[in-house]
């Protein structure tokens, strides 16, 4: 029995072996990922130019002609994919040689081309623009260095901003009418949008159009009395400039926001009032051409108004009021139906979902519910009466396209049941085209119907796919990890050639940031490779979501309110800890690294947590809550004057002491978001507590550190270099 025994013994291990051998030769014949490769292109997806549904079905996309180097708006049918005609090409314009933007006014009549962009902040931007009559082929110059121009419903009239005040050009004489007047560099600022809300409530054009062109409603910030934020600019001359901007850190006064009716027949300008509220984030005109709906939030954005707007009388009344007892978030998914009905989306039973209210605010029906969340709502189909979302039904991961009848009835999957599904439906809402990834399988662009039949692959990978074939490409392994008594999602990427009878350095990424997620069924991204790059190096990869991430309802979310930066890292430790249980990583070399809200994370990890972790990186990291926005920040910690405890428990340069590892810290000094104010006070604890640490600090670089010649391929050989100095240690084998 014995013999036996010892016979099969030699035998599986001489098969073993072998197997091991045939492995190590094919690993070997594959290539390594490099820098370079990451950032030269090499790894990039095809993608499709981004299209914009017209009227029917119909689309439109900007395409570029390299051999003529024109540019042209085409029009393509869903139903054929197939293009139905050229609207409009560069090579055809007098005095407009290319232009970079188009958008078309309501009956798609007239374009209004876009050139010339100067870049202000993250969606910001000013350029010159023309109006383009598809019919006459007539181009009319409607402003230079303007914002944010659109036309009115009526076709008479484009609205526009410049210089902090909005205009109004008649299309047809030319002539210009200027609404305000009081518009002034870091003082007040008419129509568009000033650098927190553009930030954090994610919009720019702060006017807007009623259905018939008679009045355009807007928004005016003063904010006179904001603080002021200053950084010098480097740039390339003899003296340094500054840029001046007006930024509101937490606590700290906001710009005073009110709401403004203005009536072309009269050229009249009337003030609403709404009332008490801090914050007016979104502004949008219902189905009635008399009725403007406008969202109030207060100061710690729990308490959310939606206010009906009389234009004539200039009168507001209450439609809705949702509150929570941590924040209401604002979303663009408000949208009104044939009879003033409206479709919105809430939390209020815990996990995002649709509702359906009529004009009073009175609620009809909640359209979808269960323990998951909506995660897009694409629109309604008013003569089949079903609505189209996203949503994470099939594990919070993943992402799929849904549709439902309005009474919340008929629920059907349109899509991929796993992977990322996301779908840019035709106006009528007959067809969609999905754009579907997993974390195997790059970018595939689908038409379907509404449906779900799947007429046609459009655009597939299947190009980079072969060619990533010949890399050392680690997969993605999903799993969950029980910690603090939460399962969360995590994914880890081994080495190729992963021996469990070995060691090797564990190295974490996270960003941890409130709703947000990391670990997804996704395709790659740049830090993706980045990743894989380590992994062929001898390094294990891990990304895990704790506490206060998306997507699994708002307990799970909220959890962090007031405490913004405890249980995330909290977590983090928790889970290195766990890790580190597993034969095969060496708890002798434990990293982490993370960027803007991952590297406030990384450095309080490498701090607090600083008898597993041996090594960090931090790039653009906040240090201090008291030094970020008031909106984003307040939404999360409420004041520092009511939360004082909440800001400085929780602030990585008051534990700078506590610092024994290898600590690198990233910054760019034109950061307009996180100020690389965080990073000097960092570093100037770190000095006060004669502790040693490496520095990157890159001039006039913004919070994506990413303009200028093989900026990203510099930054990220810095961080590679920094990693097997100092984590990719020899490890005991």
């Amino acid at each position: 029995m014995k013999k036996g025994i010892f016979f099969v013994t030699i035998i599986l291990l001489t098969s073993y072996i072998s197997l091991a051998q045939t492995n190590s030769k094919q690993t070997s014949n594959l290539k390594e990922i490099t820098l370079e490769e990451i950032w030269n292109g090499t790894f990039s997806a095809e993608r499709m130019n981004s299209l914009n549904s017209m009227n029917g079905d119909f689309y439109a996309v900007l395409d570029y002609d390299r051999q003529t180097r024109s540019v042209s708006v085409d029009k393509y049918s869903y139903k054929t994919l197939e293009k139905v005609e050229t609207i409009v090409n560069s090579a055809n314009l007098k005095g407009l040689n290319n232009f970079s933007s188009y958008s078309f006014n309501n009956d798609e009549t007239k374009l209004i081309l876009g050139t010339n962009f100067e870049q202000i902040y993250r969606h910001s931007k000013k350029g010159t623009y023309y109006a383009y009559d598809i019919a006459t082929k007539e181009l009319t110059l409607i402003g230079e260095a303007i914002q944010e121009p659109i036309f009115s419903p009526d076709n008479k009239n484009v609205a526009y901003a410049k210089n902090n005040n909005i205009f109004i050009k008649n299309v047809a004489s030319n002539k210009i009418t200027q609404v305000t007047n009081d518009g002034k560099i870091n003082e007040v600022i008419n129509g568009i949008t000033d650098w927190v809300y553009e930030e954090e409530f994610a919009f720019v054009r702060a006017f807007e159009w009623n259905k018939t062109g008679t009045h355009l409603a807007f928004l005016r910030f003063d904010e006179t009395n904001v603080p002021t934020f200053s950084m010098d600019v480097v740039g390339t001359e003899l003296y340094p400039t500054q840029q001046v901007f007006k930024y509101p850190k937490a606590g700290e006064k906001n710009a005073d926001v009110t709401l403004h009716m203005y009536t072309l027949s009269s050229k009249n300008t009337e003030t609403i009032s709404l009332g008490d509220y801090e914050y007016i984030p979104r502004i949008k005109w219902s189905n009635d051409s008399d009725i403007l709906v406008a969202t109030t939030l207060n100061r710690h954005q729990n308490n959310l108004n939606l206010h009906k707007v009389n234009s004539q009388n200039t009168t507001a009344s209450l439609l809705l009021n949702e509150t929570d007892k941590a924040y209401v978030d604002i979303t663009d998914n408000l949208t009104f139906l044939a009879d003033n009905s409206f479709i919105w989306t809430s939390e209020k039973d815990g996990y995002n979902h649709i509702y359906h209210y009529d004009f009073n605010g009175k609620l009809i029906n909640q359209i979808t519910k269960g323990d998951w969340e909506v995660t897009n709502y694409y629109g309604f189909n008013e003569k089949k009466k079903t609505i189209y979302y996203q949503s994470v039904e099939n594990g919070s991961i993943n992402r799929g396209v849904y549709s439902i009848n309005i009474k919340g009835k008929k629920k059907q999957l349109l899509s991929n049941e796993s992977g990322q599904n996301n779908a840019s439906f035709s106006k009528n809402l007959n067809y969609f085209i999905n754009t579907y990834s997993s974390a195997e399988t790059p970018p595939i662009y689908s038409l379907y119907t509404a449906k779900g039949q799947m007429l046609k692959v459009i655009k597939n990978n299947d190009a980079l796919k072969e060619r990533l074939s010949a890399y050392k490409m680690s997969p993605k392994e999903f799993s969950t990890i029980n910690i603090n008594g939460n399962d969360l999602n995590m994914w880890m990427i081994k080495p190729l050639d992963f021996d469990e009878n070995k060691k090797y350095p564990l190295l974490m990424f996270q960003y941890s940031g409130p709703g947000s997620q990391q670990v997804g069924n996704t395709w790659n991204g740049s830090n993706d490779y980045w990743h894989n790059m380590l992994a062929q190096k001898g390094i294990i990869v891990v990304c895990i979501d704790g506490r206060g991430t998306g997507f699994k309802g708002a307990d799970f979310k909220k959890v962090t309110q007031k405490e913004l930066g405890k249980y995330e890292v909290e977590d983090q430790i928790a889970a290195a800890k766990k890790l580190v249980e597993r034969s095969y990583i060496d708890n002798n070399n434990v990293g982490i690294w993370g960027w803007s809200y991952g590297g406030f994370m990384s450095t309080n990890c490498i701090l607090k947590g600083n008898d597993i972790f041996t090594t960090a990186i931090a790039v653009a990291p906040v240090t201090s809550w008291r030094f970020y926005d008031s909106v984003y920040t307040e939404r999360y910690m409420q004041t520092p004057q009511e939360n004082a405890s909440g800001y400085d428990d929780n602030s990585p340069f008051n534990y700078a002491d506590k610092l024994k590892g290898n600590y690198l810290l990233v910054h760019g000094t034109g950061d307009d978001n996180v100020h690389v104010q965080n990073s000097y006070r960092m570093i100037n604890s770190l000095i006060e507590a004669n502790k040693q640490f490496d520095m990157f600090i890159v001039p006039d670089r913004a919070h994506g550190i990413y303009k200028g010649r093989n900026m990203r391929l510099n930054l990220y050989t810095k961080m590679t270099n920094f990693i097997d100095e100092n984590l990719n240690k020899e490890s005991t084998k």
